[in-house]
């Protein structure tokens, strides 16, 4: 396993890192594994080198983080794991139980830190960017944060270019703490990324830690062009259907499979080893519901593909409309 930096800062974490969305104790997602059968899973990641794991408050309403504190609590020190959390989405009922406010950042640190067993976390992102909330008042609560010594670093996810800058002129013109990550998506089937974000955090150097990088399994083979659905996600994830449907999304799946099958690999090894090409790229988000999903990524890591091969790869690609801001 490589390890980079994370941005400019002196982060160090793998070149793959493992999102815990899919575990967690009486979810209502049907596909969500529980800890008992989610550890195996995580110690295969570890096992392979990976120090770094990224969850969220909102998912399976805060089981993930609990699930995360207790996996990573019995497998690896507090300073050999980097852990990386979200907020935004509502988590109580009410105006102020979601969102970017002061109010609601201070509250859902603690809430946080409480489920994950844990003083600090490395990493807290704003999981999406917040309309009703000033943009001044936000980054000075993250600031705050870092201050207090509850995060040791705050990230971004998805949305645009522009709001992306605002945010970080304000912070720093305050001097507050700037965003050193971008959590955004991008994978073969959706590539928007690469027209602005992407060369912005290169310019900025923020560190690229793409979502979906297999896009949602659908560039492993869970779903076809027939709509036949092969995978339990992949019958009830609905934002799924939203994100991949458009028919050329297939042409990039049946490319990537031909790819693939032409280096007789897993199409999850080339697809995500073609974002671990791409400039900006740090460290790409990886699901695994199969210990094979994370022998997969760790092969991908070690993965070197051709010129040739990558613009295969690229070559049916269609724009679309912006996907996955909302």
């Amino acid at each position: 396993m490589q390890y980079v930096n994370l941005g400019r800062t002196g982060l160090r974490v793998s070149r793959v890192c493992l999102g815990m969305m899919s575990f967690g104790d009486d979810s209502d997602r049907p596909w969500v594994l529980d800890e008992r059968a989610a550890e195996p899973i995580v110690k295969a990641a570890v096992e392979g080198g990976i120090n770094f794991f990224d969850t969220a408050d909102t998912y399976s309403k805060g089981a993930s983080e609990v699930a995360t504190g207790r996996l990573l609590g019995r497998l690896l020190s507090r300073d050999e794991v980097v852990v990386a959390t979200k907020v935004f989405m509502p988590m109580a009922p009410g105006e102020n139980g979601g969102g970017l406010s002061r109010k609601h950042i201070l509250s859902a640190i603690d809430a946080s830190l409480q489920r994950l067993g844990m003083d600090y976390v490395d990493l807290y992102q704003i999981h999406r960017f917040d309309y009703r909330t000033p943009l001044e008042e936000t980054m000075e609560a993250l600031h705050d944060v870092v201050r207090a010594g509850k995060a040791r670093y705050i990230g971004a996810s998805s949305m645009f270019a522009w709001q992306f800058a605002k945010a970080q002129r304000i912070a720093e013109r305050h001097g507050w703490s700037a965003f050193v990550s971008m959590q955004n998506h991008y994978n073969l089937i959706y590539r928007e990324e690469e027209r602005e974000m992407i060369p912005q955090c290169i310019d900025m150097g923020v560190g690229v830690i793409p979502w979906s990088p297999l896009a949602r399994g659908v560039l492993t083979g869970t779903r076809t062009r027939s709509g036949e659905r092969r995978t339990t996600r992949a019958e009830t994830d609905q934002f799924t259907d939203l994100l991949y449907n458009q028919p050329t999304d297939f042409d990039v799946v049946e490319r990537t499979a031909e790819v693939a099958a032409a280096r007789g690999l897993a199409p999850a090894q080339v697809a995500l080893a073609w974002l671990l090409h791409k400039p900006g790229v740090t460290a790409p988000i990886i699901g695994a519901t199969k210990v094979e999903h994370v022998s997969d990524a760790l092969a991908a890591e070690q993965l070197s593909l051709s010129a040739e091969e990558i613009a295969r790869l690229e070559e049916p690609y269609v724009p679309h409309p912006v996907l996955g801001h909302g």
